[in-house]
């Protein structure tokens, strides 16, 4: 597929980069520091600016290619803690994006997100415990879940649970609107490793997934 990752130069956009490669797919890597992607170069095409712009996403989006480019690949997650002045990132990214892409005719988007949402989580008790200690990213991404949701787009949201540095072997729980039982990590290479699976499937679409080891 010709895909579109954005945040790729964050830890589990990097993985997306390297998986796509792997898999034989086109990636534009729309970023702000694109010298973070040198050892692609030569593999990917590389747009340089800023996520909140929505022209010049739109700009990425359309590409430049016979056919243009038929998914948005967001690897631009929720960071723990949020800065003050960072209090509506995740919303004001969406809001972008969003109008980016009803501009350009591309729908299909894969978007990361926190599994802080899930309300029916016990073991863990993610939305408990996002409320208790991370009150912020739980305002920020649910506003920016309800903007995709509101977008006519076909959009899939994933949920991951604590990420972790660890290798990718594409073993792993996925469950649509719920965190697996007991869902408490897993690994971004394996997130990366969901992405690309989850674009491909038709039956995802419009779908909240939770994922963990």
């Amino acid at each position: 597929m010709k895909l579109v990752v954005l945040g790729a130069t964050g830890g589990t956009g990097i993985e997306i980069v390297r998986q796509a490669i792997a898999q034989r797919h086109e990636v534009t890597a729309f970023v702000r520091s694109p010298e973070q992607l040198k050892p692609f170069a030569g593999q990917i095409t590389v747009k340089q600016g800023d996520l909140l712009n929505s022209a010049a996403l739109a700009d990425a989006i359309k590409g430049h290619q016979e056919g243009g480019h038929e998914a948005v690949l967001s690897g631009f997650g929720p960071r723990v803690p949020i800065a003050k002045e960072d209090a509506h990132l995740l919303r004001n990214f969406a809001t972008a994006l969003t109008a980016a892409m009803q501009r350009t005719g591309v729908k299909r988007i894969v978007v990361i997100s926190t599994a802080f949402l899930f309300k029916d989580a016990i073991l863990p008790p993610a939305y408990l415990f996002g409320r208790l200690f991370f009150p912020g990213v739980v305002a920020d991404a649910s506003a920016m879940e309800r903007i995709f949701a509101a977008s006519g787009l076909d959009w899939t949201i994933l949920r991951p649970p604590q990420l972790t540095d660890k290798p990718h072997t594409g073993k792993y729980r996925v469950r649509e609107a719920h965190l697996p039982p007991f869902g408490f990590k897993i690994s971004r290479a394996n997130v990366a490793d969901c992405f690309l699976k989850t674009v491909a499937d038709p039956a995802s679409i419009r779908k909240v997934l939770g994922m963990s080891h």
